[in-house]
């Protein structure tokens, strides 16, 4: 039996990125790792209750939070020029 999971979308002037909080652990690696400082605690909740990211206006989709996320909950999408 397969189970879905809804992401949590949004769209940037370079890209788009999803996080998928029932993947999401809160660990904050991602937010560590972001060259850029693009992502802020967001208010809905992950798997064990804590606290999901969300991209801010900087984000330039460069994808280094996917690679790092142990869970495989973000997904971004780079827009092509």
């Amino acid at each position: 039996m397969s189970v879905a999971y809804k992401a949590l979308s949004f769209e940037g002037n370079k890209g788009s990125w999803s996080i998928f909080p029932k993947l999401c652990k809160g660990c904050g690696l991602c937010r560590e790792k972001c060259p850029k400082n693009c992502l802020d605690w967001s208010l809905n909740l992950g798997v064990y209750g804590t606290p999901t990211v969300e991209p801010n206006n900087d984000c330039t989709a460069c994808g280094i939070c996917a690679s790092v996320c142990p869970d495989c909950a973000i997904v971004v999408v780079k827009k092509k020029k």
